[in-house]
Order: structure tokens, then sequence, then C-alpha cells
């Protein structure tokens, strides 16, 4: 993978994520493309809102101040043309986010531009874009809008699923094609057999790497894992991040129960999971991000 940005944790996010779009967006569906250009240009002096991700970005860029250094980047990736592109530099400009660079690609994908970037996580609206990303090696989701928009407080706290998402989805496809009987038991005989890693194991680690460059006790980073497993099929989970060497704040293994008042005893501010089930769910206590990776998402013929 490229390391365009050095040793930086980089995070890309489309212009829909960042900033609420909707209205544009319409024009665009109902109207076509030159419709939504002419309509962004008219309206390029108007301060976008913030979107399902902008606190989550914010979060992540007040990390530089607290470090003294610019250790987080976030560069913004959009299907915009340049021309088109400039409310949404007008409105980061106006939020006093620290973004300065970007890739404007006219209507195609932007996920060729990850690895020139160097980055650790994508973030959109938009689900192919996310697939191709996903498809390519890169951790990313499907912000999904209306989510719970948490309080202002001084950590920022990330939960993530286990299986499809920190973790391969082997075991889960174990559980969805023979049962729980089946899956448990796989989980018994391989518990001291590390689970692959899944497509956000990178960005965990670039967080961990991150955490442990603040004194110890003062850290404003903490992460989650929220699973449905429970015992036996949680040894097999510790022993693979010790064995990647990997922490995690907390681990929640709750045997099949929702989870979105856990999410919010936790106070995550964002929560990504493989299953739409599960999102829809979350979205009502925490901003979601959707994995669509793995046996939940494959499309069935």
């Amino acid at each position: 993978m490229g390391k365009g940005l050095g040793d930086k944790l980089v995070v890309a996010i489309s212009s829909r994520a960042l900033f609420d779009l909707s209205e544009s967006h319409r024009v665009y569906l109902t109207e076509g493309v030159e419709a939504y250009r002419q309509y962004q240009i008219e309206h390029e002096d108007e301060i976008l809102e913030p979107g399902d991700a902008y606190l989550l970005v914010e979060k992540l860029l007040s990390l530089n101040a607290r470090l003294g250094q610019a250790r987080v980047e976030v560069v913004l990736v959009s299907r915009n043309s340049a021309d088109t592109g400039l409310r949404v530099f007008n409105s980061i400009q106006h939020h006093g986010l620290g973004i300065s660079r970007a890739a404007f690609v006219g209507g195609r994908s932007p996920y060729p531009y990850l690895s020139a970037f160097g980055c650790h996580l994508f973030l959109s609206t938009d689900a192919e874009d996310v697939r191709s990303a996903l498809d390519n090696g890169f951790a990313a989701a499907t912000i999904l809008s209306g989510g719970a928009r948490r309080a202002d407080s001084a950590e920022l706290r990330i939960a993530f699923d286990g299986d499809a998402v920190l973790f391969s989805d082997e075991s889960e496809r174990v559980y969805q094609l023979d049962g729980l009987e089946a899956f448990q038991a796989n989980e018994r005989e391989s518990a001291r057999r590390p689970l692959p890693g899944g497509p956000f194991k990178p960005f965990l680690a670039a967080l961990n790497v991150l955490q442990k460059e603040f004194p110890e006790g003062t850290c404003p980073i903490r992460t989650a894992l929220v699973t449905a497993r429970s015992a036996p099929a949680h040894e097999r989970v510790i022993r693979t991040l010790r064995e990647w060497d990997i922490r995690l704040d907390e681990s929640l293994f709750l045997g099949g129960l929702e989870k979105a008042a856990f999410l919010e005893a936790f106070a995550a501010d964002v929560f990504f999971d493989d299953q739409p089930g599960h999102c829809e769910l979350a979205l009502g206590v925490v901003a979601t991000g959707h994995v669509p990776h793995g046996i939940s998402n494959e499309r069935k013929i």
C-alpha cells in the first residue's frame, strides 16, 4: 500500500459523508449532472451543514492539537469536479477543518486514489465506491444517513464488530451455513489458531500506534469490540488479538443480544458492522458505518 503521507493515520472521506448535500443530490438524481453543476455554482457561497461523519472527522483532526504535531490527515475524495467541489472547500474553510488535500474525480469512483494517499480508512455514502475500496484491500464503510450524533466529549470512541470487520468471515460462514452448534465446535477446536485479519485490522492497528503516542492514562482514543460471540467462542478472539499485538480498550461478548444498548453505554462516536440489520438498529444511538464485506453481503443469485 502506498505511503503518500508518511506515517500519519490517513482517513479519506467523501463530500456527502462530511457535509449535508441532500438537496443538491436530489437535484442530481432528478435533473441530471448539468443541473447539479449549475446548482452547486449558484450556491457555492452558501455554507453546508455538517453531515453524518462530520463529528468523527472533527474529533480525528483534534488529535493533532493534542499531540502537538500532525499525526492524522483527512483527505477529501469526491465524485465532484473541482468546479462543483468549490462549495465543499468553502465549507471546510468556514468550519475550520484542517483538510487541505483532495481528489475530485469528475463522476468516477475515487477509490484508485486511496493507495496514492496511503489511506487507512475510507468513508462514503456511495455503497459501490465502498465495495470497490474493500475489494482492493482498504478498510471502508458506507456511512448511513440519520445516525445519532453524540454530544461533544473529550474522547474519540470507536466500536467495531468482529467477524467480517476486524476478522475474516471464515467463522461467520460456518455459523450461517451450518448453525450455532457447528460454529461453537469450530471455535473450540480452533481456539489457538489465530483468525485471519478482516478489512479493518490495518485501521485498528494504526489507531493502536496512535494511542501509544499519548502518555499513559491520557489517551483520548478508546476502542471497543462489540460482537455477538460469547463463550466458548471468545477465546479465539482474545488469542488472535494477542497474536496481532493489538489492544482493544473494551471487549463486549454479547451472545446474540442487541448491540444498541451496549453501544450507547460505551458512548460510541461511530460503529462499524457488516450486517445491515445490526447497522439499522445501531443508527438510533450512534453514527454507523456499514461494511459490505463477507458472506452477509454477498449478492444472492
